[in-house]
């Protein structure tokens, strides 16, 4: 029967070796990994990884000296793009495991991220082990200090904290110059509440997904890239056009009846963008995955549903108030909130109809294909 090899196996997931000392992984063997963590010591002292190296050689060191079987290595991922490096380590752990002959693995780590790599080692090798490296650091205000600036060094921290402070007091030293320190603190209170609502709610991931679409759609060649520019162009035209609207008919009733002046001056443009957009998609899934077309079929008919109703209930509710400017009467806000409410049900139902009937079709298309191969 074999005798079982383990290996003592260290991860770096954002390739520090590779992106401070220059080191390229993977790292095989003690003497390897013990240059390896003195150059990356040697250029940047303060690493963890230094120290989760040296734990990986004196385990084994350890492991040796019983007399067991007993690989060691080092495995690095890619500084920049954590998907390609989480790839990179499976096909370096595959070969060290096809020279080592190695049986099971004891994981040496120096934080919770590079652990997230762990179902890749396990879907490899059983891993008998996890070791986790913690710095010891010396609980006064020195040891405070150190943690606050490697966690203000990290850029993932850096974007979430220093960012918007760095913005307020900008903004702040701009508006105390120009003469308005109480409106600087308006505008900086504001800044710091929208970007805290952004993250909060999520709206900067909407932001994200809208980006990568575009980019996707650019370098695919995709129509929607030019739809959903188009789109991008007529919203900031609804948005201006509200703040006019929002001004000509501003009324001291309440914020609702001034978000509702808005949404009257922009929310025909608001839908023509949807529905540029949404038909952009249309068209793209046609020419390049026509079977997927059912799913995005509904879109504009339900832009155009959610516009119109919302354009009859502004009129409406604008004109029962006491808004004298108003071109609508009461009596035509009536007529146009039941015209706007029942064409918007229309074009919903309809928009339902056309994706239920598209849905049959592609079913049975599929049971014939069923058929012809049976």
């Amino acid at each position: 029967m074999a005798k079982e090899r383990t290996l003592v196996l260290c991860v770096d997931r954002d390739d520090d070796l590779g992106f401070k000392a220059r080191i390229d992984g993977p790292i095989v063997g003690r003497e390897a990994c013990l240059h390896a963590a003195t150059s990356l010591g040697l250029t940047d002292s303060e690493d963890s990884d230094v120290n989760a190296i040296f734990e990986t050689i004196k385990l084994y060191d350890e492991l040796t000296g019983r007399g067991e079987e007993v690989a060691v290595a080092v495995i690095c991922g890619n500084h920049m793009n954590l998907l390609e490096g989480d790839r990179r380590i499976a096909s370096s752990l595959d070969a060290i495991l096809s020279a080592t002959n190695s049986t099971a693995c004891i994981l040496v780590t120096d934080g919770a991220e590079d652990e997230y790599v762990l179902p890749i080692i396990q879907s490899r090798v059983p891993v008998s082990s996890v070791r986790r490296v913690v710095v010891n650091q010396m609980p006064n205000l020195e040891g405070t200090y150190y943690i606050l600036r490697r966690l203000l060094d990290d850029p993932k921290v850096s974007k979430l904290v220093l960012v918007p402070l760095g913005l307020a007091m900008l903004l702040y030293a701009v508006g105390y110059l120009l003469g308005y320190p109480e409106g600087a603190t308006i505008v900086v209170v504001g800044v710091i509440g929208t970007y805290l609502l952004f993250k909060g709610v999520g709206i900067d991931e909407v932001f994200g997904y809208l980006i990568t679409s575009l980019k996707t759609s650019l370098h695919g060649g995709r129509f929607t890239f030019v739809s959903y520019i188009t789109a991008i162009l007529l919203g900031i035209v609804g948005i201006v056009l509200g703040l006019i609207s929002l001004l000509d008919y501003y009324t001291s009733a309440g914020i609702f009846f001034q978000v509702l002046a808005f949404i009257y001056g922009a929310i025909a443009w608001f839908t023509v963008a949807g529905l540029v957009a949404s038909v952009g998609k249309i068209i793209d899934v046609f020419l390049n995955e026509r079977e997927a077309i059912r799913r995005v079929v509904a879109l504009p008919f339900f832009v155009l549903a959610i516009g119109a109703i919302a354009y009859g209930a502004s009129i409406y509710i604008l004109s029962i108030s006491d808004i004298s400017r108003f071109p609508i009467t009461s009596t035509d806000g009536v007529k146009y909130i039941i015209f706007a409410t029942i064409g918007g049900l229309f074009c919903a139902f309809l928009g339902v109809y056309l994706q239920s009937l598209l849905g049959r079709w592609g079913n049975e298309r599929e049971l014939v294909a069923l058929k012809r191969e049976a």
